[in-house]
Order: structure tokens, then sequence, then C-alpha cells
């Protein structure tokens, strides 16, 4: 077998793992066993970490951030393992870095897609902000911190998780290509086949994410969004 062969192979193993471990609910899941009820008939009807701190209580949404961010985590390492295994078993050699980075890339996105339209729960998921994070994490640590300060920023501005979400997910892909053309490319430490791959997956990412937040962005814009608020005892 070609080593193209085996890579698409690899990528295609990825994609499919990552989107299976991306429908894993957290919110579905936690809501049920704290109140045997789905979080998608409560509050804003969205299976996420807010909706489930405004509809259960704080630990569960905890809870639902730490699962949704590590079973994104858990679809980019199996990713890398399924290349080496792969490579290993057929090619008698170790995937090369570029090959393994891609898989990341393309194993988070697909965790992102399985998060929002997931299989086992009838294609109606969450909107893809903590696994999408989860994603950026492992696949650019500049991109992260750019996307954690943005997010950080606007919410201690507006208190708003939906415009700090909206926000940082429409400056992703610029900030992915700030960095990937601007300092690794002309910096000659990357190609630009690099540079334009991991642009094209941000805005994927980016737009899917900003797509699902659409009915938020419609309030938004009316000013009818409810800040995050300390409850009065």
């Amino acid at each position: 077998m070609s080593r193209q062969a085996v890579l698409c192979m690899g990528l295609v193993l990825s994609v499919i793992a990552g989107y299976l471990l991306g429908g894993i609910n957290w919110a579905i899941i936690l809501t049920k066993l704290y109140q045997r009820k789905d979080i998608r008939d409560q509050g804003s009807g969205n299976a996420g970490m807010t909706n489930v701190l405004r509809s259960v209580g704080k630990l569960p949404a905890l809870l639902t951030f730490v699962g949704d961010f590590l079973k994104s985590v858990a679809a980019v390492l199996f990713s890398q393992l399924i290349l080496h295994g792969l490579f290993l078993a057929l090619l008698d050699v170790s995937p090369a870095g570029e090959f393994l980075w891609a898989a990341r890339c393309l194993a988070g996105a697909a965790s992102v897609v399985g998060h929002i339209f997931p299989l086992y729960y009838g294609f109606r998921g969450g909107k893809g902000i903590v696994s999408a994070a989860a994603m950026v994490a492992l696949t650019d640590w500049r991109v992260f911190l750019a996307v954690i300060a943005t997010f950080g920023l606007v919410f201690l501005w507006k208190k708003i998780i939906s415009l700090a979400s909206v926000t940082s997910a429409a400056l992703y892909p610029v900030y992915v290509f700030l960095f990937a053309f601007f300092l690794d490319y002309l910096q000659h430490s990357r190609t630009l086949s690099h540079a334009l791959f991991a642009t094209g997956v941000s805005l994927f990412v980016g737009g899917l994410v900003l797509f699902k937040h659409r009915a938020n962005i419609g309030r938004l814009l009316r000013g009818e969004e409810k800040p995050i608020v300390k409850s009065k005892k």
C-alpha cells in the first residue's frame, strides 16, 4: 500500500473517530443524571454548558465543560494513535509531523461537528464552543491564547457568553491566518499549503459555530441577549 493511501485511510478514520467521540454530549448525559430531564427541553433548548448553568446548576455546568473539552482532546489524541498505528503496521515507518498535525486538525473539527450534530441524539447537540476550544488548544497554542484572551476580554466587558463566543469564533480564522501566514510561512518555518489548510479548517469551524449562534446573534442585534449575573440571595 502506498504512503498516500495509508495517509488517506488514517485521516478518514481520524475524522470518523473524532465525530463519534464528539457526539458524546455531556450536557444531555449530566442533566438526565441530575434531573432525569432532557436539557434540550429546558431554558434555551441548547445542549451546552451555558444552558446547563442556567437550568441545572454550577456543578453540572462545570462537569459539562470538562467533559466536552476532554472528549475533543481524546478525539485529537486518538487521531495520532491511528496514524502512528497505520504507518508502523503497513509501512514500518513513523508518520511525518505535517501528517500528524493535519490529522489533529481534521479530528478536532470532526469532534466539533459531532458535538453540534450528534448521531446519538437525533443530530440535536450544542453549539460547539468548548469542543472548538479544545481543538484550537491542541492544534496551535498561539491561536488558543489569542482566542481565550478575546473571549475573556469580551465577557468581562459585557458579561454575555454568547457575545464572547461569536466574537471569538469570528476572529478565530483571522488569528489562524495571521500566525500561519505572517509568522510561519513568511518566516519559512511552514509551507504555504500549511497556512492555507489551517485557515480553511478554521473558517469551517468558526463558520459552523457562528451558524449555530445565529439566534443569539439576532438577539444581540436586538439587545435582547441576557448577561450572566450573580443571583441574589
